[in-house]
């Protein structure tokens, strides 16, 4: 039985093949950027794994994400496990819908504006300052930019510098001012609490915890070995937002997960992101003997389990 791995970027696939080698745990891994999908067949035996990213636009790789987006509900209707399926890869790709669902399940998020062909400038004046832009179908923190005057967004409008992204969608978010200069990042896998990350914003939001970004020509996000990153090891799995965090993954039907948070400067922890194709920073983890991979394989090796047991019943 194999693990197909549903990809489009080399450099952070290393990390998780390597994870499934150890435990001797057969994939195949599917590069996508586009292609044909074949209604009519039968897609091959096994659990698929989505790791399609949001940010997959930056490499040339949009087509990869229509792909996937509609390749899903055809595994799902031929009763292939998927893990992070259709409904999780649906808010991956929109934080409009991460936004919408976070709040229904009772979790706190910025006041935010989606622009969709309209008028940007007025939408600044109806939100109000500080607030920061970002894309609908985003990851690694692009097209995050804080405004800190309605004049100097104006300007950035006039000057072309304020882009939407695919899909033409440009948010505009109230700017959290933190407590202190970070953000902090929980990482969960199969309803369980791994560890959470404590990401400095002193030098910008484009921040991804990846290895692999250190070596991305087209990532922005800093990984330089230094304090931008660090163990959060005050925060467990017994604390309520991680508890809640636990929850929303559960009834969204979401494996694995990097949810991100800011708290201001009462305590208020306001949610604003959540990362379905998490990646996992190696060289923290090295530290702290922690394997975020390895818990991604241990979910794999899992489903597979339930699959050869429902094949050995139905036989």
């Amino acid at each position: 039985m194999t693990v197909h791995i549903l990809f489009e970027n080399d450099a952070w696939l290393p990390p998780l093949t390597d994870a499934l080698t150890r435990r001797g745990i057969a994939y195949e891994a599917h590069f996508l950027e586009g292609g044909v999908l074949d209604l009519t067949a039968e897609p091959a035996p096994g659990v698929y794994l989505n790791r399609m990213s949001p940010s997959s636009h930056t490499r040339g790789h949009q087509g990869g994400v229509r792909l996937v987006q509609e390749w899903l509900e055809v595994l799902e209707a031929h009763g292939r496990p998927v893990i992070n399926g259709s409904r999780a890869f649906a808010l991956e790709i929109s934080k409009i819908r991460q936004d919408v669902a976070l709040r229904a399940a009772g979790i706190r998020t910025p006041e935010t504006l989606a622009v969709i062909d309209g008028d940007l400038k007025a939408a600044a004046r109806r939100l109000g300052p500080p607030f920061i832009t970002k894309h609908n179908q985003g990851g690694k923190g692009l097209g995050v930019r804080l405004y800190r005057s309605v004049e100097s967004f104006d300007e950035a409008v006039d000057a072309g510098e304020v882009e939407a992204g695919p899909g033409g969608v440009v948010l505009l978010q109230r700017y959290i001012e933190p407590r202190e200069p970070y953000i902090t990042r929980v990482e969960i896998v199969d309803g369980q609490f791994l560890y959470a990350i404590k990401s400095s914003t002193e030098g910008g939001f484009e921040l991804c915890p990846a290895d692999a970004c250190a070596i991305d020509d087209d990532a922005f996000c800093p990984v330089d070995g230094g304090d931008t990153f660090s163990l959060r090891e005050d925060l467990t799995a017994d604390d309520p937002l991680v508890q809640a965090y636990i929850r929303f993954l559960a009834d969204n039907r979401i494996d694995l997960a990097g949810i991100e948070f800011v708290e201001d400067r009462d305590g208020v922890r306001w949610t604003y992101d959540v990362n379905g194709t998490t990646n996992f920073n190696g060289t923290l983890e090295a530290q702290h003997g922690l394997d975020g991979m390895g818990a991604i394989a241990e979910l794999a090796e899992r489903k597979l389990g339930e699959v050869g047991r429902r094949l050995s019943k139905a036989g």
